[in-house]
């Protein structure tokens, strides 16, 4: 048996974040243990999941403004379902672009 450093490998930091960061990298179909306060509640993952990426804590619909540090990082293009790698794939940002300057 493989002793863990911690009891989680994933960290949420707002109850209100729809996402958490790897701290390892992930494979689909492993458990995430992610972290929030003083709990760490288990995460089926759907897809591989890369160091330091986000991972969805919960599904999330197209068009939900997606929270990260309790602020918004942009906005689902597609559903996402709980479990799976959150990047520039499935959600769009929001910050200023230089088409929107015009």
């Amino acid at each position: 048996m493989t002793e863990r450093k911690s009891d989680w490998d994933a960290l949420q930091l707002r109850p209100e974040d729809h996402v958490a960061t790897a701290l390892r990298a992930f494979k689909k179909g492993e458990m995430a243990h992610v972290k929030l306060a003083e709990q760490t509640v288990v995460q089926s993952l759907n897809e591989d999941i890369p160091l330091c990426h986000k991972l969805a804590v919960m599904d999330i619909p197209t068009g939900t403004r997606i929270k990260k540090y309790g602020e918004v990082i942009g906005e689902a293009v597609i559903d996402i379902a709980a479990g799976a790698h959150v990047h520039v794939h499935n959600i769009k940002s929001l910050r200023a672009r230089a088409e929107d300057q015009k």
